[in-house]
């Protein structure tokens, strides 16, 4: 289950590479809105994107730009008002919250604000991105935590609770959680903003090597220059549109 293990998403599947399958997020004409009548104010304005499988695609913009509201969207974190938005083939427009908590047992969560909880450590808090994979993921939870831990530098913090750990350490603790699972799919908000340098380029390293060995997305909103770099793409936003990068 770890992120050295060959079950996951190969880069080869079926007939051809992942790069000849269809895109695993497809967004077409969204516009969203926030708040209600009179008082709404729109967000995002007739969004095309297409991201393609195996890549790490950077979002980037001003505040207030529309980056996060896009990115919670395709996460299931907020319903499609309008428009299409396509998530490893299935339409989240019109999606029960049945539905829409499915789909998010599909994806890694990055955010900026590492929600650990508290009473539990580190290796107790990456568990709990293997639960969500039912029964027969968990038989083997302690290597895959302790593996992906080690990995990001915290092989001698595997039993802390997050009070006893810096605030970077903390958002290694949540960057494995979201990479313990093996999702195709990894979505990051700010990824790197609690890391120093070498940490914060260590984490963009490990999703381009879990990009190339294993076919994994990542869509990330950052804006941390010192990964641009690092990105197979940079995509634009300002006042909720698309404007470079898109095509």
């Amino acid at each position: 289950m770890g992120i050295a293990d060959s079950n996951g998403v190969g880069a080869q599947t079926g007939g051809g590479s992942v790069l000849q399958r269809r895109a695993p997020i497809v967004v077409r004409g969204v516009n969203h809105w926030f708040g209600e009548g009179e008082a709404a104010k729109q967000a995002l304005f007739d969004v095309d994107v297409d991201i393609e499988a195996g890549k790490l695609i950077t979002l980037v913009g001003p505040s207030g730009s529309g980056k996060t509201t896009l990115l919670t969207l395709i996460g299931c974190l907020r319903r499609v008002q309008e428009g299409s938005i396509s998530l490893l083939g299935a339409e989240l427009s019109g999606a029960s919250e049945e539905q829409l908590v499915v789909h998010r047992r599909q994806l890694g969560f990055i955010f900026q604000a590492h929600n650990l909880h508290d009473s539990l450590t580190a290796m107790q808090n990456v568990r709990m991105g293997i639960e969500v994979h039912g029964r027969e993921a968990m038989v083997h939870w302690e290597e895959a935590a302790a593996q992906i831990l080690t990995t990001l530098g915290l092989g001698d913090r595997l039993h802390y609770i997050p009070s006893r750990l810096s605030g970077g350490q903390k958002q290694r603790v949540a960057v494995a959680r979201a990479l313990v699972g093996n999702p195709e799919i990894i979505l990051a908000d700010e990824p790197t903003a609690a890391l120093d340098k070498v940490t914060g380029l260590q984490v963009v390293q490990l999703l381009k090597r879990l990009g190339a060995e294993r076919g994994t997305t990542t869509l990330m909103v950052t804006h941390d220059s010192r990964i641009l770099d690092m990105s197979d793409r940079i995509i634009s936003m300002e006042d909720g549109r698309i404007v470079s990068g898109g095509a």
